[in-house]
């Protein structure tokens, strides 16, 4: 039996559920996992779904994260942001140093937190850390990105090579297995998903499933919907429940509720986070996937080109009409590389356990 303990992004929900299925993952396979502690912006908290399903302690901290503007991340933003938040950052790299030193894990596994990368660097711990996030694949020599906005390309690749500082492997989730490595460090896993979305049976009733982000989307739902009444529309959003009319009905987000709606709609519209995507391929639901950012763009290009569905620009549930008829399912494909997932996880984080012993067997002669 090996400890592990996690440092987490707290930011949103994916890199959350991810760790929870991890921790489930290696529980299940006799592994220990002592404690999580989750990076978090002041005067956020942690969501309740986290504390009731993460299988160990818990630990937050204050930690860094990109800040977004109306054209993609915000470097003035980001910067003038944080430059205040410093002491109040070396105050959480010495907090990760004590939990480290009070747990004695043997793997440190981050899920893309800055301050884990940059715990590394600064304390240079002598516990191995394994760094796990889709992000890893943006890394790669033969990634495709969007197009143009050079500056976001820039500032998001910067910050996944701290969240990796001097990680020992960086378990790349993929939408699908890449033949060839590019770089000895980065290695190809599959999605992380939840137990309760592999528990579902997917059925297909006539409705699309939106997910709203932002106030503005939900005008533009309403002016497509007044064009189109014929559509069957469920929305969720931050706001309380309201059905606008006999094929157009808002809920406030409920996580249980749409994970229940989405395997019961006909097709999916999200602004194209890694892991709503993957539920939906799981699933076998087709996206609309209209990113938020350049993160999400770069989401979306690749689960385009993984049979996700369709990438667009802007908000136009026409492009996903038309898109519906010719739309080859990914679905089987995709739960063959999902079910891999135990053994391919299980296989990299006991090699970095196994080399680790090793190393301290041969020192101590």
């Amino acid at each position: 039996m090996s400890k592990f303990l996690f440092i987490i992004q707290g930011e949103g929900r994916g890199h959350l559920t991810q760790a929870i299925s991890l921790a489930q993952l290696l529980r299940a396979n006799d592994h220990e996992v002592v404690a999580g502690l989750v990076g978090i912006g002041k005067g956020r908290q942690l969501p309740s779904f986290f504390y009731d399903s993460f299988p160990a302690d818990i630990h937050s901290f204050y930690s860094p994260h990109l800040i977004m503007g109306k054209r993609g991340i915000s470097f003035s933003k980001t910067i003038t942001h944080h430059l205040f938040r410093i002491p109040l950052y070396v105050k959480s790299l010495q907090a990760i140093h004590a939990h480290v030193q009070h747990y004695q894990p043997d793997v440190i596994v981050n899920f893309y937190d800055v301050l884990g990368g940059l715990y590394a660097l600064t304390y240079r711990p002598a516990v191995p850390i394994v760094a796990v996030g889709h992000h890893y694949l943006f890394l790669r020599n033969d990634f495709i990105f969007p197009a143009q906005r050079s500056l976001d390309h820039w500032l998001l690749k910067i910050n996944t090579r701290l969240t990796a500082v001097r990680a020992q492997k960086l378990l790349a989730l993929s939408f699908y297995p890449t033949a060839i490595p590019t770089h000895h460090r980065i290695v190809t896993v599959p999605p992380l998903l939840r137990g309760a979305v592999k528990a579902l049976t997917p059925t297909q009733e006539p409705f699309f499933l939106v997910y709203v982000t932002y106030a503005a989307m939900s005008k533009t739902v309403i002016e497509w919907h007044l064009q189109h009444p014929e559509v069957n529309l469920h929305c969720f959003w931050d706001q309380p429940d309201h059905r606008f009319d006999e094929t157009l009905t808002f809920h406030k987000v409920d996580g249980a509720k749409f994970l229940e709606m989405m395997a019961r709609c006909t097709a999916l519209v999200t602004t194209a986070g890694f892991e709503s995507v993957c539920e939906a391929m799981y699933l076998g639901k087709p996206a609309l996937m209209v990113p938020a950012h350049y993160e999400q763009a770069c989401n979306a290009l690749d689960a385009q080109r993984a049979g996700a569905g369709i990438a667009a620009e802007e908000f136009d549930l026409s492009l996903l009409l038309d898109y519906l008829p010719n739309h080859v399912p990914a679905q089987d494909h995709f739960q063959e590389w999902c079910a891999q997932a135990t053994p391919l996880f299980l296989a990299h984080l006991e090699e970095v356990v196994l080399e680790r012993r090793v190393l301290e067997a041969i020192s101590s002669e």
